[in-house]
């Protein structure tokens, strides 16, 4: 069995940031199906019945666990396994999945839609990741995750803050079906590993540790061991865009964080090696279509009375 070292693992999930998580529920009747389309990362806890896939919901590692001792077992090999209700399926949308019911079932599904800089997460998971007994192995999460989704028609009003809400509970279940996954033996060898070159992984990890960095090309280079002309063409191929936009990536992702909290905006720029307020706000705005102080207040207004 592989071991995570926790450090690494804190760092992957505390690198995990959701723009959307919506939830939903679906009840299929036996034989039902529901298609979970390619291009779309989606999370599926099965709250009541079974479902089976199509094709078979295979993976490189699979738990489950013996309710009656607690054990954890690692299945290593594929398989085409029912899931139960209390088993939990995460797909990130690189081929296209339909559930099936066996019998009368209840579905929650959350639709997953990543931050930019949280991007990073999809390259070292693999697609897809199933958790049987995820109820036993996470049970807080998994009573968290059986009572999202709104009732068909809803018995209570939309109101304040609810998306926020969702999202910071979408997450919660996400990062403990990630933490189910990797704590307890499904992670490969090595992980995790951002662009599976040790060198760049380095980079990686200097720029979310230190994003207010004056981070140049030949910096940053410099990390990685490598030549600029070198450094720049490995970056790129590997993590899939130039190391300048990476960096604004997590730079506007960090501001996010800060932002929310309640930091104000001339903190905020300084702290993440902005030379301008100005700067700053056309960087935050060009990434999410706001500038940092209209974000800022609907993150701080956007809580239930």
């Amino acid at each position: 069995m592989v071991t995570v070292d926790s450090a690494a693992l804190g760092q992957i999930l505390d690198s995990v940031d959701l723009r959307i998580g919506v939830a939903r529920r679906v009840a299929l009747t036996a034989g039902g199906r529901l298609p979970l389309a390619p291009g779309s990362a989606t999370l599926v806890y099965i709250a009541d019945g079974s479902v089976h896939g199509h094709p078979p919901l295979g993976s490189a590692c699979r738990l489950d666990v013996d309710r009656a001792s607690q054990v954890v077992a690692v299945d290593a090999q594929p398989t085409s396994s029912t899931l139960v209700a209390g088993d939990a399926f995460l797909t990130l949308g690189r081929t296209p999945v339909a559930l099936e019911a066996d019998l009368a079932t209840d579905l929650v599904v959350v639709d997953l839609e990543f931050s930019d800089s949280a991007s990073m997460i999809a390259a070292v998971l693999p697609d897809p990741i199933t958790v049987m007994s995820f109820d036993a192995l996470e049970p807080a999460a998994a009573a968290l995750a059986g009572s999202m989704g709104p009732t068909d028609p809803p018995s209570w009003p939309e109101r304040q803050g609810d998306p926020v809400i969702c999202r910071m509970m979408a997450k919660t279940v996400l990062l403990s079906v990630i933490r189910a996954w990797a704590a307890n033996g499904c992670a490969p060898e090595g992980w995790p590993s951002v662009s599976k070159d040790p060198f760049l992984d380095r980079v990686v990890e200097a720029i979310h540790e230190q994003p207010g960095r004056e981070w140049t090309v030949e910096r940053l280079a410099s990390v990685g061991a490598m030549s600029r002309s070198v450094f720049a063409e490995r970056f790129r191929s590997a993590i899939g865009r130039s190391p300048a936009d990476y960096v604004t990536e997590v730079r506007i992702d960090a501001a996010k964080r800060m932002l929310a909290v309640g930091r104000s905006v001339s903190e905020t720029s300084r702290e993440l090696g902005y030379a301008s307020d100005e700067g700053f706000s056309r960087a935050f705005r060009r990434r999410t279509g706001m500038t940092p102080s209209a974000w800022r207040a609907t993150q701080l207004t956007a809580v239930p009375a």
